[in-house]
């Protein structure tokens, strides 16, 4: 075969190739171009699996997180329950405690009512001393229970609170002025009480004296020999002087 010929077949194969080539090139693009497609779609299925997936996951943590706070609310619920079952017991006593302040407040009322009554009897008895001023406590003792506006525990207090003070003046010295009748005329005198053993007068000049007796339910005149005693106790209870023996008519207890 000459060289020429050999040539143009090489030549004529080259071109066959490359037409054959080119022809499957063609062929091949659509496919290359559904792989493409199919890259891209799965591509976008991925996104939204991963998307999907993160979704899943956030929901997941929310959905342990509530129940945390579930098994949180339903621990403090049964505490709260609890704290309800004791609270509504202490309602329940504290309403049989109304009840029963309801009936000793019936109670302490009428009770309030006899030491009022005693106590003005107890004082109309006793030695006459400080009488305007004993009255008036009772007086006002006895208006009190008729308001309204005080509570029946103050009402108690103000009673217990009079029975003090005469409890008092058994163990007091006490020094005061007045006026008396003596011999037949109003006098301003000097008033010694030593507890409730002695009630003494001495007029302001000194010259008169006398003594509650008890006996004769009034005053009854001193002897002389009591001045010194008597101006003494005055100064003692005014505090002028220390405390110090004193001899004096006392009545005798009944």
């Amino acid at each position: 075969m000459s060289l020429s010929r050999l040539f143009k077949m090489s030549v004529v194969a080259s071109t066959v190739l490359s037409v054959s080539a080119f022809a499957q090139t063609e062929s091949l693009d659509p496919a290359i171009q559904a792989g493409k497609e199919i890259n891209q779609s799965a591509e976008q299925s991925q996104q939204k699996i991963d998307k999907i997936s993160d979704d899943i996951q956030t929901r997941l943590q929310q959905f342990k997180t509530i129940n945390k706070e579930i098994d949180g609310l339903l621990i403090y619920n049964k505490q709260l329950d609890k704290q309800i079952a004791n609270q509504e017991s202490e309602m329940s006593d504290i309403n049989e405690s109304i009840d029963k302040v309801s009936v000793v407040e019936r109670q302490v009322t009428p009770l309030m009512i006899r030491m009022i009554d005693g106590l003005e009897q107890f004082v109309n008895l006793d030695v006459p001393f400080l009488p305007a001023e004993r009255e008036k406590r009772i007086a006002d003792l006895k208006n009190m229970m008729d308001r309204a506006d005080i509570a029946p525990s103050e009402k108690f207090r103000r009673v217990l609170e009079a029975y003090q003070v005469e409890v008092d003046y058994g163990k007091t010295i006490e020094a005061y002025t007045g006026t008396l009748n003596v011999d037949g005329a109003e006098r301003d005198v000097d008033f010694l009480r030593v507890g409730r053993v002695a009630l003494i007068y001495q007029t302001r000049d000194g010259k008169l004296s006398g003594a509650w007796d008890t006996n004769q339910n009034d005053f009854v005149a001193l002897s002389p020999e009591y001045r010194t005693s008597i101006t003494k106790g005055l100064r003692i209870a005014r505090k002028q002087l220390a405390p110090d023996l004193l001899t004096l008519p006392i009545s005798a207890a009944e």
